[in-house]
């Protein structure tokens, strides 16, 4: 009892002595491990930090900015909450350290022992894994204009592969960082996306891009840089496949910066000989068509809720939302009733919108509905409110505009590749919404192909023609249907209303020959088949086909 005294009484004693002798915090011992930590990323030279914060002299010049910004949690920028969600590159500083920076510059910024100054981390000069296995850059810079809104524009990058090779790394290199907002990567596998540019390699303008993707083969990777990213290594198995003859388009989002400037960014490809064994899905959760705030309006809500038809882990998240977004979350409701948080932002700022990795992968058991719910505040009180004073604001593309989107990036569990089966739910989930959505009857309509259900198949797809008439592939989609069931004279019709709009589709044309036999058209047949044969000499099955037509006719 006396010793336990004793020793309980010696350690207040010393702790007391320690804190009383203690003097304020200094550079060498309290705030250089901080910044090294969590600003010095962003904060050195070649990124987007307006100054570099790696040696005593960057930090003691800016001290007390440095203290205003890290006390209003401005900076640094991570806007999860904690508790509501587990991320990988968290930066948020705890109390304790935001307490010791504001103490340190009301001290007057003391250094402490030279000596003893930590060195700072060193940063890559050049590509951040390594050499790419292969560099693509645009081929013709933008001039990025002066002043004016922001400028959203898209760089084609042909790879040219040989052969089928399989990505496990992409580094985004922008170009001059403190003009590009972010950047996103798309994969367009109809090689069609250079046909927008005015000029061969010229690029071309927007923001909302139409890339027509096979249903079986749908987003699976986020590939997005932002100020301060690192490049993303995926997991093995986790490889996505590159085809010849694949466009890549590199979507970037651009601010003035009061002079002309010039940009060309580039991208590195990083490829392992591992084909994927895993196969992630984007799934997205929004409600643009919700949006329709009042002026004035503080808090206005929208939500979007999406039922899991399997098991899947959630192994990423990224919520989007314009100027006027506020609280954004998700959530899952699990079967049993309970309620697992994926994000909370609590002071939304899409200056600092991310992709956020979680440590360890997040189970959602079957059943278990994803909930989005986006708080917008378009009073005069949001500061980053861009109409003052408030005007109504819509859903859309244009950052004056309004957007409400979460994607998740979920893996179905089990055996091989089950994407299309939650494929399917999104879609269904989305002509929940709008039954005339176009991708999203397309896509259905290809899903019930596959499962040979061609007579539910004809209708979606008859809407998704009706949609967008103009669409060569969906007038081809419908062409197989019909064909599926037997109307063979409506399946030629829309596979000629799929040539008419584009005369080299082979596709549609070994289709329309394959129903000119069914119903005797064999001279047509003939013709179509020999042209199909020339357009790709190396494909057997049509001279098969030729050739069976003519030894039985």
């Amino acid at each position: 009892m006396g010793r336990s005294l004793f020793f309980a009484v010696g350690v207040l004693i010393v702790s007391a002595a320690g804190a009383l002798g203690a003097g304020p915090p200094d550079f060498a011992h309290d705030v250089a491990p901080i910044l090294y930590r969590s600003c010095s990323g962003c904060h050195h030279p070649g990124e987007a930090g307006p100054f570099s914060l790696l040696s005593y002299d960057d930090a003691r010049k800016r001290a007390a900015q440095i203290a205003a910004v890290t006390r209003s949690r401005y900076m640094p920028p991570w806007l999860p909450e904690p508790g509501h969600g587990d991320f990988e590159g968290e930066r948020r500083l705890t109390d304790a350290e935001i307490r010791t920076l504001s103490e340190w510059a009301a001290a007057g910024a003391p250094e402490g022992p030279e000596n003893e100054i930590p060195s700072p981390q060193s940063f890559p000069t050049g590509w951040q894994f390594g050499a790419p296995d292969l560099v693509l850059e645009a081929p013709a810079p933008f001039q990025v204009p002066a002043s004016g809104p922001d400028v959203y524009w898209n760089f084609v990058l042909k790879p040219a592969a040989g052969s089928v090779r399989f990505v496990r790394a992409i580094e985004i290199r922008p170009g001059d960082r403190k003009l590009v907002h972010h950047a996103n990567l798309l994969v367009d596998r109809s090689a069609n996306a250079h046909l927008r540019e005015a000029t061969p390699g010229s690029g071309f303008p927007g923001m909302d891009l139409e890339i027509m993707r096979s249903p079986f083969d749908p987003p699976g990777h986020f590939m997005f840089w932002k100020p301060g990213s690192v490049p993303h290594q995926e997991p093995s198995g986790f490889a996505w496949r590159l085809d010849p003859g694949d466009e890549l388009i590199l979507n970037v989002h651009l601010h003035p910066s009061g002079k002309p400037e010039e940009i060309r960014p580039a991208l590195g490809l990083y490829f392992t000989d591992q084909p994927p064994a895993r196969f992630p899905l984007l799934v997205e959760l929004e409600n643009d068509q919700g949006i329709d705030i009042p002026a004035g309006a503080a808090d206005f809500l929208v939500k979007d809720d999406f039922r899991l038809p399997l098991d899947a882990d959630a192994l990423a998240v990224y919520p989007h939302a314009h100027y006027l977004g506020k609280l954004l979350e998700a959530y899952a409701t699990l079967p049993d009733g309970s309620r697992k948080s994926l994000i909370r932002i609590s002071d939304w700022n899409p200056a600092w919108q991310a992709v956020y990795y979680y440590r360890e992968p997040v189970f959602l058991p079957r059943g278990s509905v994803v909930s989005m719910r986006f708080h917008y505040d378009n009073s005069a009180a949001n500061v980053r409110n861009p109409n003052q004073p408030p005007r109504r604001v819509a859903g859309g593309n244009q950052t004056t505009d309004e957007m409400a989107a979460l994607w998740l990036e979920l893996l179905p569990r089990g055996v091989g590749d089950r994407r299309r089966e939650l494929e399917e739910a999104v879609m269904r989930h989305r002509l929940e919404k709008n039954p005339n959505e176009f991708e999203a009857n397309f896509n259905l309509g290809a899903v019930m192909l596959s499962r040979l259900n061609a007579a539910d198949a004809v209708g979606v797809l008859q809407t998704a023609v009706a949609a967008a008439p103009a669409r060569a592939e969906a007038r081809n989609l419908l062409g197989l249907a019909l064909a599926r069931v037997g109307r063979e004279v409506e399946a030629i019709s829309q596979f000629e209303a799929a040539l008419r709009l584009r005369p080299d589709y082979t596709a549609a044309r070994f289709n329309l020959a394959n129903s000119q036999i069914k119903t005797g058209k064999m001279d047509e047949a003939v013709a179509n088949l020999r042209q199909v044969i020339a357009a790709n000499p190396a494909d057997l099955l049509p001279k098969k086909r030729l050739e069976d037509v003519l030894t039985r006719h």
